[in-house]
C-alpha cells in the first residue's frame, strides 16, 4: 500500500487490517511511536494523518492508504517543540511524549492554554502533572511560529527541505 510517511513515499506490504501502530513499529522501523493502552484511551500512539492527530493503535493501515503520515521521527529531533519539551522538562519516562508532541502540532502556531488543554484531553501522563507539558507546548510553539515552515505536514526550519526528514 502507498502512502507519505514523514516525507518520503512509501509503498509497504502488510495486512489492510493491521493496526497502523504496528505497520510504524515492524514494517517502518520506527519506534518513536508508543503503544500504551492499545485501546486509544491514552494517546501515546497518536501520530498525525493528514495533519490530524488520530491514535494509531485504532486505525487499520487501509485507511493511511494515499495519505500523508507524520511520526515523531519525521520531525528530526531539532523541531521547536521537541527542544522546548527538554528545555521545559516536559518528557519524564518518554512514553507519552512523542504523542504530546504531535498533538500539539495539530493545534497550530501560539495555541491558547485552553485550546492545549482541550487539544491534549486524549493524552495522559503519569509522570508530570501536566503543567510542564503545557509550558513546553507555549513555548515550542511560539518558536514554531517564529522559526519554522509547514511543508505538507511536516515541520521544516527556514532554508531547511522537508526532502530527506
Amino acid at each position: 500500500m502507498r502512502f507519505t510517511l514523514n516525507g518520503r513515499e512509501m509503498d509497504v506490504a502488510a495486512p489492510p487490517m493491521k493496526r497502523l501502530l504496528d505497520v510504524l513499529r515492524e514494517e517502518c522501523g520506527l519506534t518513536g511511536t508508543k503503544e500504551g493502552c492499545g485501546e486509544g484511551e491514552c494517546g501515546a500512539c497518536t501520530v498525525l494523518v493528514g495533519g490530524d492527530p488520530v491514535c494509531a493503535c485504532l486505525v487499520p493501515f487501509a485507511q493511511v492508504e494515499a495519505a500523508d503520515v507524520l511520526t515523531i521521527e519525521g520531525l528530526g529531533g531539532n523541531h521547536p517543540l521537541q527542544i522546548a519539551f527538554m528545555d521545559e522538562i516536559g518528557a519524564q519516562c518518554g512514553i507519552c511524549t512523542p504523542g504530546m508532541i504531535l498533538a500539539a502540532i495539530a493545534l497550530g502556531p501560539n495555541p491558547s492554554l485552553e485550546r492545549i488543554r482541550s487539544g491534549l484531553a486524549g493524552n495522559l501522563c503519569r509522570c508530570t502533572g501536566y503543567e510542564a507539558i503545557y509550558r513546553a507546548i507555549r513555548k515550542g510553539s511560539e518558536n514554531t511560529a517564529s522559526k519554522a515552515l509547514s511543508t505538507d505536514g511536516i515541520a521544516v526550519r527556514p532554508g531547511e527541505s522537508a526532502a530527506g526528514v
